[in-house]
């Protein structure tokens, strides 16, 4: 009865200084540009002028295919925007020719006027004239109309070879940034539909890192904030960088947070879809009482229950907490009576108001 009774040395917490308080999340490697390089129309491939690992440049060519049957079109296009400049200094000839008929025939009619106006002439011959200047008027309408439409024709073709050029460019892969390439798809000879991945492409200055974080956990997280990361690969090497986008849809099935991370100090390698660890650090506590999140009961995320020792004798209270640091635990923020200490464990020994003190040295 007497060892029964007798005080229990229970490990308690103690106040910490600048403790870490850090989120854990796992996730790939990843880029925010990448892109299938891919020809808009079908044919059949022609060369291939990239590979794997090599860098390329925005507008270098990376592809062609069989130009086939448009090559001969943009020929025909380019005749019939010959022909069609032709017909405009035609049409512009034609005109000039009309007007100075027109104005040959007005002078001649103005002079017949005078002379069927004194008699010289006859009526008839007087009106032969007028006949004729309308005659030409209209001959100088109908060639100012013909000129317009040969205008319209000159614009039309000029249309039609650009469209048919444009056809003929589909036909080259152009790269549409600084890339790197990290697969090759096709190779020549392979027959490839409008759409179908020649090549993929990277843009180096776009790596990040992909974290999924706990929605539990992923509260406190915000831009900018300090980030370690290791790779499988290298899992000696610790990496820094913050933290530069926080996804605004969860994942719904594995109830995770998608969280971006830009590298300061990345590898001189990267492998896209690599696996890697992340901690983010969301506080540095000043100072901290932790209680290790088992030796709490009933935790609802905010409140729990916790064995004390208060003027030597065991209770029971009711304490809110704060922050939850990486190894599982949790910050002591409110109820906790002056000189009250926070037990460490749970057992079947402790009950209330039995005899306790504090155990030296630190807690486990």
């Amino acid at each position: 009865m007497l060892w029964n009774n007798r005080p229990l040395s229970l490990p308690v917490a103690r106040a910490e200084k600048n403790v870490p308080v850090r989120v854990f999340g796992v996730g790939t490697i990843e880029a925010r540009v990448i892109s299938k390089a891919a020809f808009e129309v079908g044919a059949t491939l022609a060369e291939v002028l990239a590979d794997h690992g090599d860098r390329v440049r925005k507008g270098d060519v990376l592809a062609r295919l069989d130009p086939g049957e448009q090559a001969p079109r943009v020929a025909k296009a380019r005749a019939a925007l010959a022909i069609a400049e032709v017909n405009i200094g035609k049409s512009k000839a034609l005109v000039a020719r009309a007007r100075a008929v027109l104005e040959q025939k007005h002078e001649a009619s103005r002079r017949r006027q005078s002379l069927a106006g004194r008699n010289i002439v006859s009526e008839q011959t007087a009106e032969e004239a007028l006949r004729d200047e309308a005659v030409a008027a209209a001959d100088v309408s109908v060639a100012e109309s013909e000129a317009n439409v040969a205008v319209a024709a000159l614009e039309d073709a000029r249309a039609q070879l650009a469209f048919e050029e444009a056809m003929l460019a589909h036909r080259t892969l152009i790269a549409p940034f600084d890339a790197l390439v990290v697969e090759r798809h096709r190779e020549p000879g392979d027959v490839v539909k409008a759409g179908d991945a020649i090549l993929t492409l990277v843009d180096p200055a776009t790596y990040w890192g992909l974290s999924y974080v706990d929605e539990a956990r992923a509260g406190n997280v915000a831009l900018g904030m300090p980030v370690e990361a290791r790779i499988r690969s290298r899992p000696l090497d610790t990496f820094q960088g913050q933290v530069v986008r926080i996804g605004l849809e969860s994942d719904r099935a594995n109830e995770e947070r998608r969280i971006y991370v830009k590298g300061d100090n990345p590898p001189e390698k990267i492998f896209l879809g690599e696996q890697a660890e992340f901690w983010i650090t969301t506080a540095t506590l000043d100072s901290a009482l932790l209680v290790p999140e088992a030796a709490v009961s009933g935790f609802d995320g905010r409140q729990g229950l916790v064995w004390t020792i208060e003027t030597g004798r065991i209770a029971r209270r009711k304490i809110t907490f704060g922050h939850r640091t990486e190894d599982g635990r949790l910050e002591v923020a409110d109820g906790l009576p002056e000189g009250a200490a926070v037990v460490t464990i749970t057992g079947p020994g402790l009950r209330e108001g039995r005899a306790a003190k504090a155990a030296e040295g630190a807690a486990p």
